[in-house]
């Protein structure tokens, strides 16, 4: 019989393996049922294994890693969770039903009023502010709000990226991640922790008390995080993964590294298409300021801006 000793070794590797698999699909903008297509299973199935509903296998994890060209990193997340099943022993009862690990799992329960993101570059460090208005329109109090940080510094070099940060691996020191909400910091926890992103629980609570977000109302929340320029790579995407009802995205450059930016949407039912609306650049001072917005994105929608400086070939 499987004990609970053996559930806390295995599942945190299951739960690993579905990590990697949706970090490398959003890397590459595809949706779960795109993914599921290229690989050659129903709709439903990429959905499921990264929900924790269906457990990897071999096949899902060879046919993941070429899918998404991820370098071998699909297949030692599933070597891993593999070793982890092997070293407990076979369960005799039936599996216990996997708890939501979200408060709003259905997608129903927040409603993103305005989604705003400013990605600022001086040179040698990103930062990123992430400003959400969320309005609960579900039944139960929400208390915490999940994030990620997902970095590739060489997208189109999948085994030269995961080598890159086996050895610079993304560090939570070098994030200085901050979180606040009607004046009041958040505290965090963090999900998931890998060399190159992190999932993290942005808490509505901290030592002086708890806010949460009850039922029918709306609240402005902020975080922030650094990443250095060898470790970023040149793009930002955003993923439309709760209803929203507008969402925009300012880049801002040094202006002599001469930067020059472009965009591509994807979506549920098509492949990456050319943003349908321009981004909108302007100098300000001795900075070059990119802005793009959308109002009602469709669900699962990724639009993603990518850029190249001019002026600063090593940087590429």
């Amino acid at each position: 019989m499987e004990t609970q000793a053996d559930d806390e070794v295995v599942d945190p590797m299951a739960e690993a393996f579905a990590a990697e698999v949706a970090h490398w699909r959003e890397v590459r903008g595809l949706s779960k049922r795109a993914l599921a297509r290229q690989m050659g299973f129903d709709p439903s199935y990429v959905s499921h294994v990264e929900s924790g509903r269906h457990k990897p296998t071999e096949d899902f994890a060879r046919r993941a890693d070429g899918a998404l060209n991820a370098g071998k990193a699909i297949w030692r997340r599933w070597t891993e969770y593999e070793g982890a099943r092997a070293r407990s022993r076979p369960q005799a009862g039936p599996p216990v039903p996997r708890r939501p690990d979200q408060p709003y799992a259905s997608g129903s329960a927040i409603l993103v009023e305005q989604d705003e993101a400013v990605l600022e570059f001086d040179g040698k460090t990103y930062r990123l502010t992430m400003r959400r208005r969320l309005r609960n329109t579900g039944t139960e109090p929400i208390t915490r709000y999940l994030i990620r940080s997902a970095v590739d510094r060489y997208p189109g070099d999948p085994e030269r990226s995961n080598a890159h940060y086996r050895e610079h691996p993304l560090a939570w020191a070098e994030l200085v991640l901050t979180a606040s909400c009607r004046g009041e910091e958040m505290r965090w926890q963090a999900k998931h922790d890998r060399d190159a992103f992190k999932e993290v629980w942005l808490l509505f609570d901290n030592e002086q008390g708890r806010f949460p977000l009850y039922p029918g109302e709306a609240t402005w929340i902020e975080y922030a995080y650094s990443v250095g320029a060898d470790k970023w790579g040149h793009w930002f995407q955003r993923a439309v993964r709760l209803p929203t009802e507008h969402l925009a995205v300012r880049l801002d450059f040094p202006a002599d590294l001469d930067p020059v930016v472009w965009g591509t949407e994807t979506s549920m039912t098509a492949e990456a298409a050319p943003l349908r609306t321009a981004v909108n650049r302007h100098n300000v001072g001795d900075r070059r300021r990119f802005a793009w917005a959308t109002d009602d994105p469709p669900l699962h929608a990724r639009f993603r801006l990518e850029w190249r400086f001019r002026a600063s070939p090593d940087q590429q």
